[in-house]
């Protein structure tokens, strides 16, 4: 079960990956189940993206709403 921040981390990779903090805590519980990954991008910036269980876990709890 995923912490109240953690389900807001997640829902904030997927809306607006370009402005996460990469030192949040949250996204290490996240690597870590496999919900995001880090992707190393062209620039050389680094960014979190869902993985296709983290959009899985977005959508049942959106049908759940």
């Amino acid at each position: 079960m995923l912490s109240p921040k953690e389900f807001a981390t997640l829902m904030l990779v997927r809306a607006a990956p370009d402005q996460i903090d990469l030192c949040r805590q949250e996204l290490d519980i996240l690597l870590e189940r496999q919900l995001v990954a880090l992707e190393q991008l062209v620039s050389g910036q680094q960014r979190f993206h869902l993985t296709g269980a983290g959009q899985s876990v977005l959508d049942a709890v959106a049908r759940k709403r």
